[in-house]
């Protein structure tokens, strides 16, 4: 099993950070320059990457009080996969954001890594203010 993990700082508020993150509609506006679109269907959501990739994610949790979403990808392209998204107050008035992705099989890292770093870095950008 590939386990990723980032953890970078946010230059806005946990509240604000959270208020978008939580709502599934916001994704493409969250990572914006690495998706394109975000629909949901019940706990289902699909979402569309820039390079026309389509991806549909379950929705397992949203944990109001932890500012966690936990989801899984659908589909024949994962034996397995489980991915949550945090965000986390700061002392300071901002916040950090922690996105944690376990999945099988391996190869499928040469993908999923990338896509994480540039949604960090597209949600650095995204959630500032």
């Amino acid at each position: 099993m590939t386990s990723l993990y980032r953890d970078i700082p946010l230059e806005t508020a946990a509240e604000r950070a959270w208020a978008m993150l939580r709502d599934s509609r916001q994704l493409a506006r969250v990572f914006a320059g690495v998706l394109t679109d975000a629909r949901v269907d019940g706990d289902v959501r699909t979402v569309t990457f820039a390079n026309g990739a389509v991806v549909q994610e379950r929705i397992v949790t949203i944990d109001e009080a932890r500012m966690r979403v936990a989801y899984a990808v659908i589909g024949p392209n994962f034996e397995q996969h489980a991915a949550s998204m945090q965000i986390v107050p700061d002392a300071d008035g901002r916040c950090r954001f922690v996105w944690i992705c376990d999945f099988l099989p391996e190869e499928r890292r040469a993908v999923v890594e990338p896509l994480m770093d540039a949604g960090c870095a597209a949600a650095a950008r995204n959630l500032a203010g």
